[in-house]
């Protein structure tokens, strides 16, 4: 058995056939570039079309691998500073310790957090902290594995209220090409997914989700296609009617392009649909 994932990639392929190779009513730009020395830049806008809104980032990162330390710094429109230290495998063999800050200079708001992660064969946990003046909220994740099976709990303290404010429970199984995930989240949102490989070419996937005192379960279904090494298209469909496409395409190395739409089936002709579009660029 492997080292398990961490709690919030349980059931991250099903996840990744719904979430991924869509955008929709958003107009994205990635740029990926790497400088001589090893430092990596990430610029990212975005548009959104009903809102008008306009959002950017810029993110840099160096890696000092000898080390195992990563330094990051974040910059967004929204005018906050971000800044991150990581150190791996130094302190011990699967122990990762992350140090991230925080700071507005328009409102003078601060923010901190210590994670910290540890993962081994059968077992992979974590427990961050975020610093606050009335008092640190504490996140803790357990996951634990063998022959394919999984299981894993996740939970919140506020310590200054001292009260449990998330109590999640996971469990799930897998194979190379098979997946499953049910999680239950403060007793009260029950949840599940089934992700399969039929091929080297086409990939499926489907969710549930039922809330307790609601009558009604949520479900969807999505498939991923590769039409060659190149492109792929991927579609989903929900209980609600909303039917989501995706084209994803390589146009060259470093350059990829994302076409999106989704499509309320219970009113076509009322229009409000929307459309997507994403280009990523690396070099």
């Amino acid at each position: 058995m492997a080292v398990p994932p961490s709690y919030g990639d349980l059931g991250k392929s099903a996840k990744d056939i719904f979430n991924k190779g869509y955008g929709f009513g958003v107009v994205k730009l990635d740029v990926k570039t790497k400088s001589a020395s090893g430092v990596e830049f990430k610029t990212s806008g975005s548009s959104n079309t009903d809102t008008n809104k306009v959002v950017g980032s810029l993110e840099t990162k160096y890696k000092r691998s000898e080390y195992g330390l990563t330094f990051t710094e974040k910059w967004t429109t929204d005018n906050t500073l971000g800044t991150e230290i990581t150190i791996e495998d130094q302190i011990a063999k699967g122990l990762k310790l992350t140090f991230d800050t925080t700071f507005s200079p328009n409102s003078g708001k601060k923010s901190g957090k210590v994670k910290t992660a540890y993962k081994r064969e059968y077992v992979n946990l974590g427990c961050d902290v975020d610093f606050d003046f009335a008092g640190p909220t504490i996140h803790g994740t357990a996951v634990l594995g063998y022959d394919g099976w999984l299981a894993g709990y996740q939970m919140t303290v506020d310590s200054a209220k001292s009260k449990l404010t998330q109590n999640n429970f996971a469990v799930g199984y897998r194979t190379g090409d098979f997946q499953l995930h049910t999680n239950i989240n403060d007793g009260s949102e029950f949840g599940g997914s089934i992700y399969q490989k039929v091929n080297d070419k086409l990939e499926t996937a489907v969710n549930l989700a039922w809330a307790a005192g609601s009558n009604s379960t949520r479900f969807g279904v999505a498939a991923k296609y590769q039409l060659d090494p190149s492109a792929s298209i991927s579609a989903k469909v929900n209980n609600a009617s909303l039917i989501g496409v995706g084209y994803t395409q390589t146009l060259r190395p470093g350059v990829k392009l994302t076409l999106s739409a989704l499509v309320d089936g219970k009113s076509i002709n009322t229009g409000g649909h929307k459309l997507g579009l994403g280009l990523e660029l690396e070099a």
